[in-house]
């Protein structure tokens, strides 16, 4: 890592406007993986027309880049490396029953969605762009919130459905949205007097694409995740003409010897990508 400080992008929370329903004004659903899901397209469009976002974010919709470091970090697109992490928590059946969870670098949000609807006890959702939260992260929570109202379940795909259902304020409830860079996110969740709880677990995936966001990152994750928490982050082996990867990664969770990391899943298909759980050190 060059040491290289990541832009840092001021950290405010997004609250949920009491209809929340309204979120999803104007907003083309589809299905993805099991959960309602923002058409990224369609955003795409939105942001193109100028009718909503950063004006960092609509450039990178032009230029059809997937990052501008420090302007834009990748949070329109739904990555691979999101549904191997869902697979695992799938797969494993990872419980979330009354735990505290973060999706960090949320994106669409799913990682967090898919914790909402394992009873987990709170999620928080974070990406680096405000856009992000607003037109996609926070429409597709609401989405996935809505409860059919003659049994009080919640609405599954197909799409058809979503009309009929109203969102549930007390799953809604359970969520808060931030954007922002890493530390500052942190910083507003340490000092602020709403009460904070640290994290059971904190869901990541594709965010060590950069060496030079390392110190951020590994300092975030440390501030927040309980004592006894786990981390799971989902990666790419390597990531070619940024830089970051695994091996990368390990290393310096390695020299900075406040985590242990255990490597336990690889997809061997196409690009190598692994699952890794990361728990402090001094935990039990």
């Amino acid at each position: 890592p060059s040491g290289q400080p990541r832009s840092l992008k001021a950290a405010r929370e997004h609250r949920v406007p009491e209809d929340a329903d309204q979120i999803l004004q104007g907003k083309t659903m589809e299905v993805v993986a099991g959960l309602y899901a923002v058409k990224i397209s369609a955003v795409e469009k939105q942001l193109l027309d100028g009718l909503c976002g950063e004006d960092a974010v609509s450039k990178s919709v032009l230029a059809h880049s997937d990052l501008i470091p420090g302007a834009y970090e990748g949070g329109l697109k739904i990555w691979e490396c999101t549904f191997d992490l869902m697979d695992y928590c799938s797969e494993t059946e990872m419980q979330f029953t009354n735990k505290t969870v973060l999706d960090l670098g949320c994106g669409a949000g799913l990682l967090g969605i898919v914790a909402l609807k394992g009873k987990a006890k709170e999620v928080h959702f974070q990406d680096y762009n405000s856009t992000v939260i607003k037109e996609i992260t926070l429409p597709n929570a609401v989405a996935n919130c809505r409860v059919d109202g003659d049994d009080g379940k919640t609405s599954k795909p197909p799409s058809k459905r979503l009309k009929k259902a109203k969102c549930s304020p007390d799953l809604l409830s359970k969520c808060r949205f931030f954007s922002g860079e890493w530390s500052k996110v942190s910083e507003l969740l340490l000092s602020s007097s709403k009460p904070f709880s640290k994290y059971d677990l904190i869901l990541t995936s594709e965010t060590i694409y950069n060496p030079d966001y390392y110190g951020a990152l590994h300092d975030a994750l440390s501030q927040l995740l309980a004592k006894n928490g786990r981390v799971y982050l989902a990666s790419k082996a390597h990531y070619f003409g940024v830089g970051g990867g695994v091996p990368l990664f390990e290393k310096f969770i390695e020299e900075r010897n406040v985590f242990r990391t255990n490597t336990v899943k690889i997809i061997d298909k196409g690009l190598k990508r692994f699952i890794i759980e990361m728990a402090f050190k001094i935990s039990s």
